[in-house]
Order: structure tokens, then sequence, then C-alpha cells
């Protein structure tokens, strides 16, 4: 019986009108939205910067700086050391992460020991994670472990954290997001139109400005070609070509003592410069430097360049001054705003950049609506030429579906990204999945039931289990993609997993309570008659029969698939290899691929490849990996942005350093790994381990055969192309499980039935769901290849093929295996002398 109380209907009502309120202030305006309350106000989806715009940089302390500093700090702790106490000592040098010197005198060396102990013992005024060791000769050595520097760089990046958030907020961008990652990075976001280079160049430079004296005793040039003082170092300016300098090593002024700092234009010679003002500390070191250096020169040193090296005409009292500064109007204020911020620990390399366009997002938005109506435009007419009433309150619970999703995106907070937008266009697909597992469980059922109403509520309990446990290998793939490193792809996998669990629980509680009404209302005696719900009623296909042929065919088509990939191999995307890929649209007229081509060939960036893309404007440019480490990339990208700006806009620029790509390759073979692992140890629980065995060996089949299809049609493989991968392995195991779960009620009912014959009666008795949620799933992904523009084009491509294998494997890979691995014992000659009843009895099994 099919039964809802009155306050369950009404409970089920309240929550689909509290999901509408939810999800609707993400169709109001932003002046709409400020007379709502606060708490409905912020409770909305948060666009993803694929679909707004804006820059998603990952930033990397830069651990040589770190060892620098440390080995410079230990080196000047050794060096004041032992001149305090008045030990003599000679060959105080620095190198990696070791500092060694030797004790002249012999009867000192353990003066000299106890002396430098303190140095390895962690407090609050000794450094940690340094060793002391003692040689023959008065030789000692002091080697700064990995730990300690470790340490190090994880305070670096706290420290750099709060810079960093004020670089960016004093540069005059209000939206941005930072968080960190890992041990050593720092993730930024900085959302809408944004300046990328001029971003990473505020980012990445330490601005570390101090003030020395230069050291007279010899030119720079001289210092170069002999042996300069242990006190002085030999710094290069900013010029072009770079002038050595010998500077004095001790610095009496650094950035830290300036408490304002402004950049300056002269209006008639436009000459810029920075105004600065020190604290009070600041100021008498000042004084007191130039004071006694009056006619020498001052080294004004930034990030270990002399930016300006003025002569001492008078001593500076006030501790006010202005710094020559050979920049550009915006590069002075730039300089400002990092001054001001204050000096990073160490220098933070890009070694990730994925920037989009305002009107790039704007694009995505519209292909991702136009292909989502479509979508739904296509499933509801099939669902209702199928189903009659029942399509159409099919329809309805896909609507409330689709609600239910924006609303738990919504109270999350979730961000919504282009592939989040493809995950929801791929639910409308599947999410009548479990309504055509209901229907047609009910078409069964009310063959063997007294009455229709009986016939229905059979249908939604016995159909429970299996929604239930094919919608969990889907469930378990996008948990899996979660962790998979890349934002988007973390945006498709919350859209997917939310909007499995919402189609669950929509089918179980909306769809049966609209059934329950129309049952109480209309008292129907059977399902509403259409002509091609009943294509499959009679269906007697002898799947078993051919199964040697097919198997061996798709066995040697596995085969060519393996021997291509092995040999011709994927043609990787930027995430695995590394390197850049720009999206152009010219200012003016049509993109001109050959002037392009030959523009870059000059720019000598190695393998360049340049192609049309969505309308004659537009181009790609792929840029090999340039092979010299993380600045590398970035520069390389950062000459294609010079040569091009005049003529071009920049709608998409991603860049991915070594680093990133190494471990985006990692992280993507443990997520297929797991994500198999987890899908295959939840059918080896839920079923027999035959089951688990057939359906490892299907979904080996369907992936060997995908990474086939990629070989052969040369499409790029990235990371949503795993991400296509994973959901196919979880749509086929989807089908599978739905074949695997009447084959075990059949095996329950029916102790004596020959297997083969057993097996196609339950794929006949399924084959209607089978057929139909695959035409479903199709319409989606046609809607989301024609219509969802070419950012996601070849992951619905991969899917559209997928899908189709994973309903192919489903048949004709896991169920034979059962028969293979002897599900069921069989007489010798059973098998055969039962062939010929195979097809009427799988359609008479009910």
């Amino acid at each position: 019986m099919l039964h809802f109380s009155r306050w369950k209907t009404l409970l089920i009502w309240l929550v689909a009108l509290a999901a509408i309120i939810i999800a609707a202030p993400n169709l109001l305006g932003e002046a709409q939205r400020s007379s709502l309350p606060g708490w409905l106000r912020n409770s909305r989806v948060t666009l993803g910067l694929d679909l707004q715009g804006g820059s998603h940089i990952v930033l990397k302390v830069e651990r040589s700086d770190i060892v620098k500093d440390r080995l410079e700090e230990a080196v000047a702790k050794v060096r004041n050391a032992l001149r305090g106490a008045g030990i003599r000592y000679t060959g105080l040098t620095g190198n990696g992460q070791t500092v060694t010197v030797r004790v002249t005198d012999l009867a000192e060396t353990q003066k000299a020991v106890d002396l430098l102990k303190p140095l390895t013992m962690a407090g609050e005024q000794s450094e940690p994670g340094i060793s002391l060791q003692q040689g023959a000769e008065g030789q000692l050595s002091l080697q700064i472990s990995d730990a300690g520097i470790a340490a190090d760089i994880a305070s670096a990046r706290g420290r750099s954290l709060d810079i960093v958030g004020r670089r960016l907020a004093q540069s005059g961008y209000d939206h941005f997001l930072l968080r960190p990652d890992g041990d050593d990075r720092i993730v930024v976001q900085v959302l809408g139109s944004v300046d990328a280079e001029r971003v990473k160049n505020i980012l990445n430079q330490r601005a570390k400005l101090s003030f020395h004296l230069l050291d007279e005793s010899m030119s720079g040039q001289e210092a170069l070609s002999g042996r300069w003082p242990a006190t002085s170092e030999v710094l290069y300016s900013l010029d072009d070509p770079p002038v050595p300098y010998l500077v004095d090593r001790i610095a009496f002024v650094t950035g830290s003592n300036m408490v304002n700092v402004e950049p300056v234009v002269d209006p008639q010679t436009q000459d810029t410069s920075i105004a600065y003002r020190l604290d009070a500390e600041g100021t008498q070191r000042l004084a007191q430097a130039t004071t006694q250096n009056i006619g020498k020169h001052l080294a004004i040193v930034f990030d270990d360049q002399v930016m300006s090296a003025p002569v001492i005409d008078a001593a500076i009292t006030d501790g006010e001054g202005r710094i020559s500064a050979n920049f550009s109007e915006d590069g002075v204020r730039d300089l400002a705003v990092m001054l001001r911020a204050g000096a990073l620990p160490a220098t933070l390399t890009s070694v990730e950049e994925r920037s989009v366009s305002p009107s790039f997002g704007a694009d995505s938005i519209f292909s991702g609506l136009v292909a989502g109506l479509v979508a739904v435009v296509l499933v509801a007419a099939l669902m209702i030429a199928l189903y009659r009433i029942l399509g159409v309150i099919a329809v309805v619970s896909l609507v409330f579906n689709l609600i239910f999703i924006v609303a738990a995106l919504s109270l999350a907070g979730a961000t919504l990204t282009l592939p989040g937008i493809a995950g929801i266009v791929l639910i409308v697909g599947m999410a009548v999945d479990a309504n055509v597992l209901i229907y047609e469980r009910i078409r069964e059922e009310q063959r063997a039931s007294p009455s229709f109403e009986q016939a229905v509520g059979r249908g939604f309990s016995r159909a429970f289990a299996t929604i239930i446990d094919a919608n969990a290998t889907i469930f378990i793939a996008a948990i899996i993609l979660l962790f998979l490193g890349s934002e988007s792809i973390r945006g498709f996998a919350v859209t997917l997993a939310v909007g499995i669990a919402t189609t669950v629980i929509t089918a179980f509680t909306l769809t049966r309570s609209i059934v329950a009404a129309w049952l109480k209302a209309r008292h129907p005696r059977h399902l509403p008659k259409s002509v091609l719900a009943h294509l499959f009623e009679h269906a007697n296909v002898r799947f078993m029969g051919i199964r040697r042929y097919v198997f061996t065919a798709s066995a040697v088509i596995s085969l060519i698939a393996m021997a291509a990939f092995a040999t011709v191999g994927l043609q990787l995307g930027i995430d695995f290899t590394g390197g850049s890929l720009i999206e152009v649209t010219a200012k003016q007229g049509s993109a001109d691929i050959a002037d392009l081509r030959l523009r870059l060939d000059d720019l000598n960036l190695g393998e360049v490849s340049v192609e049309p893309t969505g309308g004659r404007s537009n181009a790609r440019i792929r840029i090999a990996s340039q092979g010299g480490g993380e600045n590398a990339e970035q520069s390389a990208a950062t000459l294609v942005r010079g040569e091009l700006e005049a003529d071009y806009d920049f709608r998409r620029v991603e860049v991915v350093g070594p680093a990133i790509s190494g471990e985006l390759t990692m992280m993507a073979t443990l997520g297929v790994a797991a994500a198999l692992s987890a899908i295959l140890i939840y059918i080896w629980i839920r079923f027999e381990w035959q089951f688990a065995v057939g359906a490892i060996i299907a979904t080996l089949h369907d992936v060997i055969i995908m990474l086939g299809l990629f070989v052969l049609t040369g499409i790029e493989f990235n990371l949503t192309s795993i991400a296509a991968m994973l959901t196919i392995v979880g749509y086929s195991l989807n089908d599978t499980v739905v074949v695997y779960d009447r084959m075990r009620e059949n095996l329950q009912r029916y102790r004596k039935m020959p297997l083969p014959i057993l097996i196609d009666a339950s794929i006949n008795q399924t084959l209607s769901r089978t057929v139909l949620t695959a035409a479903t799933t199709l319409l989606a992904l046609l809607a989301l290849y024609l219509f969802g523009g070419d950012v996601i084009r070849s992951f619905s491509f991969a899917m559209l093929i997928g899908v189709a294998l994973g309903t192919f494997s489903s048949i004709y890979i896991a169920a034979p295996v059962l028969i293979v691995f002897r599900l069921r014992q069989e007489g010798p000659d059973e098998e055969e002398s039962n062939k010929t009843d195979a097809g009427v009895r799988s359609g008479t099994v009910v």
C-alpha cells in the first residue's frame, strides 16, 4: 500500500517551499537582495572564478631564500660570538646548509665549542635545528637541519599570508580569497577584472628595502676582479646593463623602520620617487650614519639590488627623504604598496595561474544555462512521451530536484564552477533514472498484484535498494573527485554528489507523495498507456547466446587500445605536463592565426601551437613546458602577454609549473585508483565475490576503451578528462548494479534455472530501464556538448561515448563474467540444452 499521512505530506511540501525560498535569492540582483533579511540575503551560491572572472594563483615560498637567510644569520652569530670572546678564527664561510670555521689557537677550541653550543638549542634567543660538530685542527661546523628549514618555511608561509592580504587590499582589490595550501604554498583568488601580471608582480617580490654604506675601498668592478672584504658584498644595480657595487653588509635602516611611504611623480619631468618617513629608531640610525659619512655614498638596496646610490651631502636628521626610482607611474605606486605592506620573509614564486576574463565567464554562464534548459526540455519530452501523467510527475520532481540542489549549495555557501554547471546538467539526465526504475518496477509488479495500488507500493519498496546501490557508485566517485586538487573539478564533484543525494531523497519523498495523491484522486487501474513504454515489455533478446563473439571482439579492441596507448600515448594537457594555455580575442576583426604563429615563433619559446576556437576572432595558444623551473613557465606567459596585448584581449590564461603538474598527475592516479577500489569494495560487500570480479573486468574494459578513444581522437587528456573517466566508471557500475541486483533477486527465486537463461531474463527485465536511462543521460550530454561551450566540450564528448560504452559493458562484459566464474554450478550439458528456452523464459520471469 502507498499511503502518506497528512503531516508527512505537509512536511514534504514545507521543505520544498523552504528550498524555493532559499534558492530564490540566486535569481535576484544585488539591489533586490539588499532588501531581504540578512540570513536569506547571504544564502546564495557563489560563482566560481571561471564564471565571474578573475585570477587563481598559487604561490610557493622559495626555499632557497629561507636557506640563504638562515645561513647568513648563522654566520653572523658565529662571527659575533667569536669576536665578542676574543677568539681568533679563520675560514668562516657558509655553504648550502653548513657553516664552517677554524679556530686559530687550538687551545681555545673547547672554549669556542662551549660558546657556540647555545646556537644548537631551541629557545627564545637561539635557533633550533642546528647541530655542532668538532673536527681536527680546530675545525668547527654547524649544520642547519632540513627540519629547521621546514619549520622556517611554515613560519614564513604564515607571515606571508597577512602581507599578501595587505598588498592586495592596498592595490585596490576588494574581492579576494587567501588560504594556505600544503606546507609551503598560498592560494590566491582575486575576483573580477584582474591584471594578472600586475598581481603576480606585487605578490612575488619580497620588497626587502635597506640602507647601507658603499664600501669605497675599491670599486665594484675591482671587487669582482679580485677579493673583497668579508664584511662587504657585491650587489648589482637595477640599471640595464646592471652596474656592480661593493656594499657593506650591515644595514642601519630597513623597510620595517618606515612608518609612511608615498609614491611621488614629478608633474613636469614625470620622474618618479618614493617619499618616506622613518620611526624614531630609524631616524636616529640614519642621522648617525649620515653625520659620520658625509661625502660618501649611501646604498639603498631593494631585494639584493642597488636601487639608488646617492652621495651624502649633509646629515639627514629629520628621518624623511626621497628615493629616486626608475619606474613607471604604476610601478612606483606598486612599489609604495609593497613597502607599506611590509617585506615578505621569502620570495613567493608563482607555480600555477588560471585567469579568466569577466566576458569569458559571462559567456560560460550563458552556455551552461542554455545547455541546462535544452537538457530539461529534451528529458521532459521523453519522460512525458513514455509515461504520460507519471512522466509529468517525474518532470515536476526533476524541477524540484534542481531547486533542492541550488538550495543545498546556497546553504553550504558552495562555489559553482563551469564543470559544476556540467554536473547539474548531467544530473538532469541521471535524476529521472530513479523514476524509470520505480515506474518499470511498478509495471512488473502489476502483473502479479491483485490491485494497481499494491503494485505501486511494491514498486517503490522493491526499487529502493536498487536505487541506493546504483547511485552509491557514482556518489563514491564524486567524493573521490573532491580530493583531486583542482577547484573546478571540486565544483563538479560537489554538484554531482549533492545532485545524487537530492535525487534519491526526492524520488522517495516528493515523487512518492505526488503519486500517492494521484492514486487517491484518480483511482487508476494500470499505468498510463504509451506505445513507447511497451517497446521492451516482451523483450526476449538472447544476449548470452553471442557472448563469446562479443567477448572476443571486446578483447581485441581492448588490446588495440592498450597498444595505441603504449606506442602513441595520450595527448596530455598542461595539467600533467606543465606549460601554458592562452585564449585570446582580437580587438578588431578576426584572429590572424598565421601572424600569431610568426610572432610567437620569434619569442623562442619552443613548441608553440596556435589554433582557432569558438569563433573567427578567437584563438587558442598552447606553449609546451619550458623545462627551466617554475619561473620559466611564468616568463613564457609574460612574454606572450607583452607581445600580443596591443592587438588581443586575453580571455583565459592557464600556466602550470612542473611542481604542480607532477602533483596533479600523482593525485589523479591516486584518485582513480581510490575511486575504483572504493566502488568495487562496496559491490563486493553488497554482492557475492563473482559480482565484484565482473564489475572489475567491466570497469577495466571501459577505462581501456576510453583511453584508446582519447589516443585515437587526439583529444587533450587533462583533469577534466579524469573527472569524465571517473563519472563514466560510476555510471557504468550504476548500470551494472541494476542488472546485478535483478540477477541476485532471480537467483533466490529460481534456484534451478540455468545461469545463462537467468542472466538473459534479468537483463531483459531491466532492459527498459537500461535503455531509457541511457537515453535521458545521452540527451542531457548532447545538450551539454552542443551548447555547453568549448571549455567542457571534450568532457561532454567523452561522457557521451562513455555512457554508451558503460551501457554496453553492463550487458556484454559484466554479466557473462558470472558464467566464466561459475556463479552457479551447471551440469555439463545443461547450458546448451536450455538455450532454446532462453528467450521465452527470460521474458516471462517476474
